[in-house]
């Protein structure tokens, strides 16, 4: 590697690739990393913290009604400022991007400013400056995409929605994901008038059945316009907005349309294929176990690779990376029992199968259910319901599948994420006391299967 600049060049420093370069050099590597926009990705800038912040701002209208409702607060008048919440979102996230250059400079990494292009097995240029490496990591992530029909330069993307001078009092979201999900109820909760528009029966599609229904029904009582089994047809500027045309004839009118209808790897320009890296249909560079490309000197980890586009994911890739090619130790990344959140209103967290999955991979399986008005809610009296489900391998009494909907999902579910990946049965479950009163304690004392 001593013939080489650097034993390392990493392309992206988002997540995934902040995470292998320090790793990396930890183990003693020479390690490089080029970004052209700012440090720390999608996740940081726009995506999961940002959104995160959005999803605690928009939580706060239900909050200061279920205060004066049900628990006694005297609650004057409120109102909403889009301008401070988003400078105060703004100053958090450069102190972040702030970070992650520390942690870069701490861990000796040399960072470039700049967009990075591939030019060969062990070649990187950035600007007009050429380097060689021994190894070349992509973690470039992917880029929202907007549809092809007529007026969509007219819409905007997650990309942009952080960035808006001025709050959409009407928000049209085009898609079906968790993105496309979340934005719809953050604006809800802001007070924004909001209809969500999927071409298919019922959203967020790869998540167990149940959850999904659960969820619609709750966006739908909070007054959020689900419409789903339609597209738009087209959009055009209007005196007061974007009028999108749909394709069951009716016309929406609104201030934004968000389309959030999927994500693509950002490859383009790359020069990768040039290099000897395959690209699938999508763009995304095919990796084997080890993530290694179609070329043994070139890598790829995160949403570039199109797996399972998490930042932990992306992180865990990273990781086991760097032990494979600077620790002697060849680790590939396990993409088994992923936990994952919808921080929707009411939030989402699953771990596992789903229902359908769980049927196909399974000789005979136990659906444990419930389905319960969450305890603050008593009080209040907000017609709001939980949901909790097991998916359980008759044969071996082990926990396949398990899912939540309701307050503090995603934190639930990080922890017995970590007993399914140990492979806990249900007699563990039904061994472990629960902690009262709690949500999740209806985890440990589900009983009787609710369906064969």
């Amino acid at each position: 590697m001593a013939d080489y600049d650097f034993d390392l060049f990493v392309i992206g420093a988002g997540s995934g690739g902040v995470r292998a370069a320090r790793i990396s050099a930890g183990y003693g590597a020479r390690v490089a990393v080029a970004e052209e926009r700012d440090l720390g990705g999608t996740c940081v800038n726009v995506g999961c913290v940002p959104k995160k912040l959005m999803v605690y701002a928009s939580h706060f209208a239900e909050d200061f009604e279920d205060a004066a409702l049900g628990y006694g607060w005297s609650v004057g008048e409120r109102s909403f400022d889009w301008a401070t919440f988003i400078a105060n979102k703004d100053r958090e996230i450069g102190r972040l991007n702030g970070i992650y250059g520390d942690l870069l400079d701490g861990a000796g990494v040399t960072r470039m400013e700049g967009r990075a292009r591939v030019e060969g097995p062990h070649s990187v240029a950035v600007g007009d400056q050429r380097y060689t490496a021994a190894h070349i990591l992509v973690a470039t992530g992917g880029w929202p995409r907007l549809p092809d029909e007529p007026g969509s330069e007219l819409a905007i993307t997650s990309n942009e929605i952080f960035h808006l001078p001025e709050q959409p009092r009407r928000l049209l979201v085009v898609g079906g994901g968790y993105i496309a999900t979340e934005f719809a109820c953050i604006f809800h909760g802001l007070g924004s008038e909001v209809v969500q528009l999927y071409r298919g029966p019922l959203f967020l599609r790869g998540f167990d059945d149940d959850v999904r229904t659960t969820l619609a029904e709750e966006m739908h009582k909070k007054g959020i316009d689900l419409r789903f089994d339609r597209t738009v047809q087209r959009l055009e500027q209007a005196a007061t907005g974007v009028r999108a045309t749909l394709s069951d004839g009716n016309v929406v009118e609104a201030d934004q349309v968000l389309c959030a209808i999927g994500r693509t790897p950002l490859t383009a320009g790359l020069g990768l294929t040039e290099a000897g890296v395959e690209l699938d249909a999508n763009g995304a560079v095919v990796v084997d176990e080890y993530s290694c490309s179609s070329a043994p000197s070139i890598h790829a980890i995160g949403d570039v690779t199109d797996r399972i586009n998490l930042t932990p994911v992306a992180i865990h890739e990273g990781m086991c990376l760097a032990a494979t090619l600077f620790d002697g130790r060849p680790t590939k990344p396990d993409h088994r029992d992923v936990p994952k959140a919808v921080f929707s209103q009411p939030t989402i967290g699953s771990v596992g199968l789903s229902e359908a999955e769980a049927r196909e991979q399974y000789t005979q399986i136990d659906v444990y259910r419930s389905r319960f008005r969450p305890m603050k809610h008593t009080l209040t009296g907000r017609d709001e319901k939980s949901l909790m489900k097991i998916l359980v391998d008759r044969a071996s009494d082990r926990v396949v599948g398990l899912h939540v909907v309701g307050p503090e999902a995603g934190e639930i579910v990080q922890g017995f994420a970590v007993a399914i990946k140990c492979g806990a049965t249900k007699a563990q479950f039904d061994a472990t006391m629960g902690i009262h009163p709690t949500a999740a304690e209806e985890l440990v004392t589900m009983r009787e299967p609710a369906s064969d």
